[in-house]
């Protein structure tokens, strides 16, 4: 067997869906599943979300609260603690493993093996999925053989690929005849002219997002013209469901997941974190968005990506601290209104095969 591809990276999913992306192209292009190695997390969703005839290995570790509180300096004690125990494993797994090439998709699980990388002298490609490279990856850049970047830029040794999207998503069928078939197939069906807009904040959801959509439909509760699908996330549901309003005429449909390829088949206009993944998703698909950045993220990295589609004219940015059911219902009523040449410069800023991409470059250097 040719020595293998380390994929690293994780702890949230806009981690483990590029891992997955970049690696279902590298099998296109003639790498064997046995070659390939997964490293990530034991706190984060590798374990479930990384499944099935993989080699996966999961390290411990955690990431560094940025706060000077006394539960955080302990929690931070024990971060650190964790990431040289990582680090003491990945140096012994790299060594045995001497893989070819070390794809990092960054997030706190990919720091450990990056580095291990560079002392092993392993060539590392680092792809930076946000406007901003994460601190693991700004610590780690002297070590890249090359940076694909989701953000068109001109630093040094980087090349512009996208953000990577598993292809299923990639190949989403958008157009009217499947979009009406797919609206037709609800229970119950959306309504033919409404416009249906997709609330999506992750898969534990954010508690201000999901207060604000739950005012705004209690605002509109009367608006006939439209169909809201609240994808609450499992820890606000109950919530979201108990105080839900009773609408006469906005179809308000309240759910804790869904479906993504559905879901984003299905949407007119998103309202969203901003996420490198999300972000990525959006542009792929052309889908205009109010942008709520989450508040105290590392770097400020959602602010960063949400600002390059505000900047395109593809979004609307909403700061946490802001959030309100009447700014919302302000924000959505201009983005409905101009959703067509939103739509086009949300477009404007798609990469489109980035998996492929990275893919194809990961292998070069690996040769």
């Amino acid at each position: 067997m040719k020595r293998p591809i380390v994929i690293t990276g994780g702890g949230t999913g806009g981690h483990i869906f590029p891992m997955l992306a970049i690696a279902e192209q590298l099998e296109v292009l003639g790498v064997a599943k046995n070659e390939l190695r997964y490293v990530g997390s034991r706190r984060g969703q590798e374990k479930d979300l990384l499944s099935g005839d993989i080699h996966l290995t999961l390290l411990p570790g955690r990431g560094i609260r940025r706060s000077l509180r006394p539960q955080a300096i302990v929690a931070n004690v024990g971060a650190v603690i964790s990431l040289g125990v990582a680090f003491i494993s990945a140096i012994i797994n790299v060594g045995i493993w001497r893989p070819r090439v070390i794809v990092s998709v960054g997030g706190y699980a990919s720091f450990a093996t990056s580095l291990a990388g560079a002392l092993w002298h392993v060539p590392l490609v680092s792809v930076e999925l946000d406007a901003v490279p994460s601190a693991s990856q700004r610590y780690l850049v002297k070590h890249a053989a090359l940076r694909c970047t989701a953000f068109e830029n001109s630093m040094a040794n980087c090349v512009t690929t996208g953000v990577p999207i598993r292809a299923a998503l990639e190949q989403l069928d958008r157009s009217e005849s499947a979009r009406s078939q797919l609206r037709n197939v609800q229970i119950p069906p959306v309504r033919t002219n409404n416009d249906v807009v997709v609330v999506m904040t992750g898969s534990l959801g954010a508690k201000s997002v999901n207060t604000a959509v739950l005012e705004l439909a209690k605002l509109w509760s009367t608006k006939d013209s439209l169909t809201i699908i609240h994808v609450t996330g499992r820890r606000d549901y109950e919530f979201v469901k108990n105080n839900a309003p009773s609408c006469s005429g906005l179809d308000y449909r309240i759910i804790p997941f869904g479906e993504m390829n559905e879901l984003w088949a299905l949407c007119d206009v998103a309202i969203t974190r901003a996420g490198a993944m999300t972000v990525g998703e959006l542009c792929q698909l052309g889908i205009p968005s109010v942008l709520i950045p989450l508040p105290g993220a590392p770097g400020d990295h959602q602010t960063k990506n949400a600002e390059k589609l505000v900047a395109s004219g593809g979004a609307l940015m909403i700061r946490d601290f802001e959030l309100n059911a009447t700014f919302l219902a302000s924000a959505l009523e201009l983005v409905i209104e101009k959703k067509i040449t939103m739509s086009t410069a949300t477009a404007s800023l798609a990469r489109h095969n980035a998996a492929q991409s990275i893919a194809s470059h990961v292998l070069e250097i690996a040769r």
